[in-house]
């Protein structure tokens, strides 16, 4: 299993934030590993919300198909992917920073190689950092934030 967390104190009142953020087709402009995405079913964020995000792996785009799984209005979303190969569960969760008008967004990525590439969960990790280091410095642009190692209390 290889999992990239990171917290990102932002200007933008929660409900801003999270509308941003449960938009899956937002990801192309603010993860650099990401080439696009496309809403395929639903309008909008929801439950029934499902994108293809295709991502840039091995100097190709593969794309996967991400389902919402989860959805709390301003406060949290899930999105799932699966295929041949992995597993992928992005956790969004948008909180109130402190007293102010701002807010929080955690983005908590996980993935798992299926099968007999398991054991290579260890290697995938490295690279995922990288790769999450990248998403982490677009997402601070794009909420015009800055990281953070917890959210406030």
């Amino acid at each position: 299993m290889a999992r990239y967390l990171m917290h990102v104190r932002t200007p933008m009142p929660p409900a801003e934030a999270f509308a941003y953020m449960a938009d899956l087709t937002n990801f192309a402009k603010w993860d650099p590993g990401v080439d696009r995405v496309d809403q395929v079913t639903g309008d909008g964020p929801g439950l029934d919300a499902a994108f293809d995000v295709a991502v840039k792996a091995l100097g190709r785009a593969i794309t996967l198909r991400y389902e919402t799984v989860t959805y709390v209005p301003h406060t949290t979303v899930v999105a799932f992917a699966e295929s041949r190969v992995l597993t992928s569960r992005d956790t969004i969760t948008v909180q109130q920073d402190g007293a102010g008008p701002g807010s929080v967004v955690t983005y908590d990525a996980v993935l798992k190689l299926k099968g007999p590439l398991g054991l290579a969960d260890s290697l995938l990790g490295l690279s995922f950092k990288k790769i999450g280091d990248r998403a982490a410095a677009g997402l601070v642009a794009a909420l015009a934030g800055e990281r953070v190692l917890e959210p406030a209390s």
